[in-house]
């Protein structure tokens, strides 16, 4: 490797390094505002946070790389353009697509590692971060009382502290409606108490002190009962409030948690599926024709009439809208399948092409970078930042509105995933020529196309 590139790669890493953090920042701070609410209130440990933070950073980071890329490359040759350092090299010798040779080897190789990453490490984070926030969704909030109000937090019981002070936690006037059994309603009174959880925050342990209990029974209003107590405790099961983990292993997966060899055996056994329900199709349409024709007899569809009952008009036509009927049923079941399995193979292709596609954008956006930033003359922030949000937006774009085309059936699986990279390639392509030879353009293609060959 010549100085000039070992130059060129030194002065690309950082622009890379910087962009590819500030993306990833961008959607922390997008998924932080998102996902917050769900864990306000719950009392969910910094340490399971940190945990679905860093589960959900492996999508982050596919998306940032491509991008950290673009911003690269446009800061690095934006900056030798600036310096004139790209003219000193092209006087030198040095062609646009010799410069670029580091470049595209680091476009290569980042595009080789984030296949293997798609394929290996996200699958298994999708799936972490989808159980782990599961989990989290699932439990209830931390269960609060408030002086002077109410509390239903606790399934069957009804409690009231008519003063709590909240640094030590010791209620006064308590009062506790236990309808937890339906036979019996136990009213409890107590001049002071405590609510905490157990050893192993299964339960919540109530402490009452001097009270009294008053039990009732609803059919029976003789049946009356009332206790006095000094100390009297309540066990509660914390169901719901304490956090507790999903075992991974029982949550089925979905298609972007699992790996391109498991996903093209679900979208191949779909498609036989599909095709299967097509042929079914074929046939009950061939069996019905052979019919019409006099080649088959026709099955009985139905046996109401009795072997000796002469044939008449009606019963003929009646017969032949209950063959018709039986005909359409099973042909209408037969397209829906065939719908749905397709639809279901399309989803998993497409997810099997993105894994591709976006690994293959390392190299675009270098091809793209590179003439892109020797035509700004620009190495600065804001320029590379506006450019490459602009590249993320049409870029991105063409992958969600390839995926719902896709998903309607209005493009391929490949055709949706790879539009993006095609938009790119094109218009890498034509800066790169612009570039190269200055004289280039659009309009001197065209020309030379219509204007008749000299002789």
């Amino acid at each position: 490797m010549s100085l000039i590139h070992r130059y060129i790669l030194r002065s690309i890493i950082p622009p890379f390094i910087f962009g590819a953090i500030t993306v990833i920042f961008l959607f922390f701070f997008q998924f932080i505002v998102n996902q917050l609410p769900k864990f306000l209130g719950k009392g969910i440990s910094y340490w399971v946070i940190l945990q679905l933070l860093g589960y959900n950073l492996a999508w982050m980071f596919v998306f940032a790389m491509p991008i950290g890329i673009l911003f690269g490359t446009l800061m690095a040759f934006g900056n030798l353009s600036a310096n004139q350092e790209i003219t000193v090299m092209k006087s030198g010798g040095l062609s646009l697509m010799k410069l670029m040779y580091p470049m595209v080897a680091i476009g290569i190789l980042a595009g080789v590692f984030l296949f293997w990453f798609n394929d290996n490490i996200l699958p298994e984070s999708n799936h972490m971060a989808k159980v782990l926030l599961n989990d989290v969704t699932r439990q209830k909030p931390t269960f609060t009382l408030e002086s002077g109000q109410f509390s239903t937090d606790l399934d069957g019981y009804t409690i009231l502290a008519r003063s709590l002070d909240s640094a030590s936690g010791l209620m006064k006037g308590v009062t506790i409606y236990d309808n937890t059994r339906g036979y019996r309603v136990n009213l409890v009174s107590a001049d002071s108490g405590t609510i905490e959880f157990s050893s192993n925050f299964s339960n919540f342990i109530i402490f009452l002190r001097h009270g009294e209990i008053h039990q009732l029974l609803p059919n029976k209003v003789k049946n009356y009962r009332k206790i006095n107590f000094a100390q009297y405790q309540i066990v509660v099961p914390a169901t719901g409030f304490a956090f507790t983990r999903t075992n991974e292993d029982m949550i089925s997966r979905g298609d972007r948690e699992m790996k391109i060899a498991e996903m093209a055996s679900i979208a191949e056994q779909s498609q036989a599926n599909s095709d299967s329900a097509a042929m079914r199709v074929n046939s009950r349409l061939h069996k019905h024709y052979e019919f019409l024709a006099g080649i088959r007899s026709g099955e009985t569809v139905s046996e109401n009439n009795s072997e000796n009952e002469k044939p008449t008009w009606t019963k003929a036509l009646r017969a032949a809208e209950e063959r018709i009927n039986y005909l359409k049923a099973n042909i209408v079941s037969d397209i829906n399948q065939i719908n749905d399995f397709s639809k279901r193979a399309d989803q998993y292709m497409v997810e099997i092409y993105k894994k591709y596609s976006i690994p293959f954008g390392c190299i675009l956006f270098v091809i793209v970078g590179c003439p892109l930033g020797i035509m700004t003359k620009r190495g600065n922030f804001g320029i590379s930042a506006g450019i490459s949000i602009i590249f993320y937006i049409v870029y991105w774009i063409s992958f969600i509105g390839g995926e719902k085309l896709a998903d309607r059936g209005f493009l391929s699986p490949f055709l949706s995933m790879w539009l993006g990279n095609f938009i790119i390639l094109f218009v890498g392509i034509i800066i790169m020529l612009r570039v190269s030879n200055e004289g280039f353009s659009l309009s001197s293609i065209k020309n030379k196309i219509i204007s008749p060959k000299s002789v």
